[in-house]
């Protein structure tokens, strides 16, 4: 098998009631060629304490203001040298220890650009208590210009992909993961393979839905956004079709 190393990069400020339990499930997985990079936005609430506690498991830590979190992915971007990269928000771990091995297994065919799988937001308090369940789907051309994305925190992508797409848009607020995935899906045609499995466990929370305006502010930013990339949609086509496909998350 040839040997893959992963880099996950955790994005966090202030979340020194979650980021344990965020390095204790990336520091429990099997596979043993992990490259961990935290970039904290100068948290001030302990979060740095307990990131520097765990520093000998930590490959890069940073600690310094930043423009907000796509430009702090864009650093973690920038710090990796693993042959494929993802993302572990600070508040998120992972389903099981095997995760990144069933990663590396899949990324093991070299033609293959990105792998992803299925993700359930639980409650804040209890990390068994699912509340919705994002299973995801074999991507098809034209599908992220129905507001699909894979659920980003499954979503490993050859370094490749970077190189080639370049990173985050740091014009955006809330939707720039979505533009992301449009750009290299539909712009960029990258390889991918769904795998049917949990491989993620999400607290609920966010700045887009944590209230009705930031959901607001987050759709219509998503849809300017795909516009610009070349969905041919009206608004009023583009959102039936994205909140349909949403409503099914909340089905047993």
């Amino acid at each position: 098998m040839v040997a893959v190393k992963i880099s996950i990069i955790t994005v966090v400020r202030n979340a020194a009631s979650t980021i344990e339990d965020t390095l204790q499930s990336l520091q429990a997985q099997t596979h043993p060629d992990v490259e961990h990079i935290v970039i904290d936005g100068a948290s001030t609430d302990g979060t740095l304490a307990i990131l520097q506690r765990h520093q000998n498991r930590i490959s890069e830590l940073v600690s310094e203001p930043d423009g907000g979190i796509y430009h702090a992915m864009n650093k973690g971007l920038a710090l990796a040298t693993g042959d494929v990269i993802g993302l572990l928000n600070s508040d998120d771990i992972y389903a099981d220890n095997t995760v990144l091995a069933q990663v590396a297994a899949a990324h093991g065919d070299a033609a293959l650009d990105a792998c992803y799988a299925d993700l359930v937001y639980v409650k804040p308090n209890d990390m068994a208590d699912v509340v919705r369940h994002w299973r995801s789907q074999p991507h098809r051309p034209g599908l992220c210009f129905d507001g699909w994305m894979p659920a980003h925190p499954t979503l490993f992508l050859k370094k490749r992909v970077y190189e080639l797409a370049g990173g985050f848009d740091t014009s955006l607020r809330y939707q720039s993961d979505l533009e992301f995935c449009a750009r290299i899906f539909e712009i960029h045609k990258i390889s991918s393979r769904y795998i049917p499995k949990l491989w993620v466990r999400m607290r609920l929370g966010g700045v887009t839905n944590n209230s009705f305006s930031g959901l607001a502010r987050g759709n219509w930013e998503s849809y300017q956004a795909l516009k610009k990339l070349g969905l041919r949609r009206n608004p009023i086509s583009y959102f039936a079709i994205k909140f349909s496909s949403r409503l099914k998350q909340y089905l047993p």
